[in-house]
């Protein structure tokens, strides 16, 4: 796939858009490519702000402010040309960043790019955070602010993409690094606004620092973009921001999670051919779950990505997640004298519920968690009728007009309507699950719609060829039983497939959990729970499945 979507080799700023520079022919070069925002790759050694090519230049050994001597060009990007430096006061490297001002700008585009140095260093100097570059000084030099921070050495997450993505756990821990970066920045008045794998640095020893600050947005102080620019990468970029509107602290949130998603999948979700499509699918495409993603991880980054910013979790609930990925709770000592080491490891997984495993204040040790099934099954037996309240944030939608029913759905989903007036859907905003509701009669007249006998036989066959047209959905695997409804001879089924047009190497299977009900007059009823085939999205599916069975009133049966 091209790369026009605002990634490799485009400035951070739309409105700059510097030449790009050759090396004089024959110039030598001082070591390997390097790696960074907008640059070639270096493997050894990247700073905060811009790493790319290094090349000889006449400026080396430059002394900056009286102390800071230029050892070697390390790269340049948008806005500005990377140094590291030797601090001959305190005699210490440094990274030194220069202002880059292509020579077309005016005198007024040129001050702005000066000014943006200057907010980029006080921004970062207000956060006191460990994944946050530090900032040491700002020099005055032929008329142009110099940008003194601490050496930062690693490669960027956008180079360590490029070898391979990383698995959950290691997405997790660096989400949750850059995450305190965030919260750091934002309880400081910081909006960062251009979060992407190329200004997340991974340091020595595990340390994972965002850099760039150079188009933050600092509280009380007024904006630098011209009317009508457009500054940030587009695939990492929230659609508020898109939109105009103006940004807050979810917007980085949504920009973190197209940043994890990116992590396990290897690139954005929403990057296209050129830049008006990128930011078209920022408004309005709806990824699906990442495939090596997923469980309470896809969950969260699917949340994130949720157009509406008041719809994002905050701070607090991305982190409990990401800590429960990044560090899954340990099998108590009894549980590993039980089980043995080698049930140890999987213990966790195996036998603690799996909504322990997404929220620390309920990780206690395995006996503890057994303990609480049961004491809950105690409590059923204790008062046989609290089972029959709904679950928190469900509540019962009458669909008496269109389904002849009434069907219970977590408050957040989105109603919408199909086949003319007789099929509901409820959609999980975050694109993850559905829940969709039809009532069908044989023979009807404003009906369209293909109908199927209500027995098992006929829709596993159906299934079995592919479902509607026999290009619906492929490689399916499909299972039935017989259940009862309000008293009802119903039956279920559960279909794991993949869609018809998908790639079979790096699509997502999915599951259709479905139970039939017949009824009277050849009127039968259909509920689907669309859900992930795999991980702990399939149980939180599953889950969904029972009490939306549980709590489906249909009338005259």
């Amino acid at each position: 796939m091209t790369n026009d979507g605002g990634r490799a080799n485009e400035p951070t700023s739309y409105a700059l858009r510097p030449p790009q520079a050759q090396p004089p022919a024959g110039a030598p070069q001082s070591g390997p490519p390097q790696s960074g925002p907008g640059t070639h790759p270096v493997p050894t050694q990247q700073v905060a702000g811009a790493p790319a090519a290094p090349a000889a230049d006449p400026r080396t050994g430059r002394v900056i402010g009286g102390r800071y001597r230029l050892v070697s060009r390390l790269g340049h990007g948008g806005m500005g040309t990377v140094w590291r430096a030797h601090d001959e006061v305190v005699d210490r490297e440094v990274a030194v960043k220069e202002p880059r001002v292509p020579e077309h700008l005016g005198e007024r585009e040129r001050e702005n790019v000066h000014l943006r140095m200057q907010r980029e260093a006080r921004a970062a100097a207000r956060i006191d955070h460990p994944s946050v570059v530090t900032m040491h000084d700002v020099v005055m030099e032929d008329g142009k602010p110099w940008i003194v921070m601490e050496l930062v050495r690693g490669q960027s997450l956008g180079d360590r993409l490029q070898e391979g993505t990383l698995d959950v756990r290691e997405a997790a821990r660096i989400g949750l690094a850059v995450l305190g970066a965030l919260s750091a920045a934002h309880e400081a008045g910081v909006l960062h606004r251009d979060v992407k794998p190329d200004n997340v640095l991974l340091g020595r020893g595990d340390r994972v620092v965002l850099t760039d600050f150079g188009i933050a947005q600092v509280e009380g102080e007024q904006g630098l973009t011209e009317t009508g620019a457009f500054v940030g990468s587009p695939e990492y970029i929230a659609p508020e921001r898109v939109l105009g509107q103006r940004p807050g602290p979810e917007s980085d949130l949504w920009s973190l999670g197209v940043v994890l998603y990116a992590a396990v999948e290897g690139v954005s979700p929403y990057r296209r051919s050129h830049t008006p499509a990128t930011l078209q699918a920022v408004l309005s495409a709806e990824p699906q779950v990442p495939a090596r993603g997923s469980g309470a991880f896809g969950t969260l980054v699917m949340q994130l990505l949720r157009k509406d910013p008041a719809a994002r979790p905050g701070a607090a609930e991305v982190r409990s997640t990401l800590e429960s990925v990044a560090r899954p709770p340990q099998p108590s000592a009894d549980a590993t004298r039980v089980y043995g080491a080698g049930a140890a490891a999987s213990a966790g997984s195996r036998w603690v519920p799996p909504v322990l495993h997404r929220n620390r204040p309920a990780q206690w040790g395995l006996l503890g968690g057994l303990l609480a099934v049961v004491l809950a099954a105690t409590a059923v037996v204790v008062d046989p009728f609290g089972g029959d309240e709904l679950p928190e944030g469900w509540k019962v939608r009458p669909e008496s007009e269109i389904l002849a029913a009434d069907v219970a759905v977590p408050e957040e989903y989105e109603r919408s309507e199909f086949d003319d007036g007789f099929a509901v859907d409820y959609r999980d905003p975050s694109g993850v699950f559905s829940i969709y509701l039809e009532r069908v009669a044989a023979g009807a007249e404003d009906t369209t719609a293909e109908v199927l006998e209500p027995r098992k036989e006929v829709w596993k066959d159906w299934y079995a060829k592919g479902g509607k047209n026999g290009t619906e959905i492929k490689d399916a695997d499909i299972a039935t039983r017989d259940v009862t409804h309000q008293g009802a001879k119903s039956f279920e089924t559960t279909v794991d497939f993949l869609f018809y047009g998908d790639n079979e190497e790096d699509a997502v299977r999915y599951r259709w959990h479905e139970m039939v009900v017949p009824g009277k007059d050849k009127v039968h009823w259909r509920l689907r729970v669309q859900m992930p085939s795999e991980g702990a999205a399939r149980q939180d599916g599953e889950q969904i499945f029972t009490n939306v069975v549980k709590h489906l009133q249909i009338q005259g049966l």
